[in-house]
């Protein structure tokens, strides 16, 4: 049997402003006939499949009409899980009709941990897949009032761990003798290696697992959150995919890719990585305003044809603002788009009142930035008080979910 395992497709998702739609049409397309031509059985989305809780009309399309142009393929089952970027409600509310199309949803954990766990078919073939959903604090540790942060942080974690394993041992209890068990989940597993464009589900050691954590009843577990295609603690069947297009500048030396996973019996017989290829030219030059501009102007599209989208990183020039000036002059006649200048080692001294006046300035700052920029205005050190950034974390990604 051949499962086919990616996640963080961000619908919706903008790169400093610019619609990203492009490109995840085209990873779409590539998808479906990837499935096709690889005789995918199994599509195991895991996570984050749209960029907020409220996905445009252009994304949910993008999204429902991939799903039924796959049901018409080789592909016997879909099985998708929310992430901390998706609204469980928005995921949810089509299950039902999802379910007859042999696609099954998990927008967030379940009261009966049986609703997370599905027994497919395929070819007369049997795979168990524990469909995990990032698991909200919440949803599955109770609140005891006069909890100290230390105190949550450590319930939260053990809760995290039980819902895996209570999900393992109704796997074990359930499964036949040659059927593989896999699982499915979303959340960041510590040792991982991040990028600019996430957002850790929280920071410090709230909610960050290692292999070590993970049941071993699984005999793989598909992970979605983290934008790196990676292993987690050198443990070859615990595994991101990454996402599939590129997020932010901090990942254009990456790969991106999807993984496939073949059975044989109960066994895996193979994991493999897969290359996703690059729809849109994203590139980072840097040097001197003269080097740059020579640089840009060797810069093409390639075979898929959209417009490049570059970043500018100039050695600190003695006036930064005729640089940026410069360096847009010389794109104006090129066709390719500026998407960000930058000073080379630039500390950002720039006040955060400075900024809001800067529309273009503060767009490029995420909210974890601005936080941090405010306690500097402040003079609060948060490297002092790691407690108070896990707390702003967890507000925000709280926030994110309504």
């Amino acid at each position: 049997m051949k499962l086919l395992h990616t996640s963080d497709w961000h619908l919706g998702h903008r790169l400093h402003e610019q619609s990203q739609f492009e490109e995840q049409s085209l990873f779409l397309t590539w998808l479906h006939e990837y499935i096709i031509d690889n005789e995918i059985e199994i599509l195991l989305i895991s996570g984050d499949i749209f960029d907020n809780g409220t996905p445009s009309s252009q994304s949910l399309k993008l999204y429902y009409d991939f799903l039924v142009q796959l049901t018409k393929t080789n592909c016997n089952h879909i099985v998708i899980i929310g992430g901390n970027h998706d609204s469980p409600g928005t995921l949810n509310a089509p299950k039902e009709l999802l379910n007859a199309l042999s696609i099954k949803v998990v927008g967030k954990a379940s009261e009966d941990i049986k609703d997370e766990v599905f027994k497919l078919n395929s070819n007369s073939e049997e795979i168990i897949i524990a469909a995990i959903p990032y698991l909200r604090d919440q949803d599955i540790r109770k609140a005891v009032a006069g909890e100290a942060f230390d105190e949550i942080t450590e319930r939260y974690k053990k809760a995290l761990t039980k819902h895996y394993t209570e999900i393992a041992e109704y796997c074990d209890s359930i499964k036949s003798k040659n059927t593989p068990i896999i699982a499915m989940g979303h959340l960041f597993a510590a040792g991982g290696s991040v990028s600019e464009s996430e957002q850790n589900i929280y920071v410090g050691n709230l909610g960050h697992i290692g292999a070590q954590d993970f049941p071993k009843t699984f005999d793989y577990i598909a992970l979605g959150h983290l934008h790196r295609a990676q292993t987690v603690g050198g443990v070859s069947h615990i595994r991101y995919c990454g996402s599939p297009y590129i997020l932010s500048f901090s990942e254009i030396n990456s790969d991106k890719k999807i993984l496939v996973i073949e059975t044989k019996g109960k066994d895996i017989s193979s994991i493999e990585e897969f290359v996703i290829p690059q729809f849109r030219v994203v590139i980072r030059v840097t040097g001197n305003l003269k080097s740059c501009i020579i640089q840009l102007g060797v810069i093409s599209s390639n075979s898929y044809q959209l417009k490049p989208w570059v970043e500018v990183v100039l050695d600190n020039e003695a006036n930064a603002n005729m640089g940026y000036a410069e360096i847009h002059k010389a794109a104006d006649v090129l066709d390719l788009e500026i998407l960000k200048v930058t000073l080379k080692n630039q500390r950002n001294t720039m006040g955060l009142e400075q900024l809001i006046h800067d529309s273009k300035k503060i767009k490029a700052l995420s909210p974890i930035d601005v936080f941090k920029l405010k306690c500097e205005e402040q003079n609060f050190n948060l490297d002092e008080n790691e407690e108070i950034m896990d707390a702003f974390s967890e507000i925000l990604n709280k926030v994110r979910e309504y």
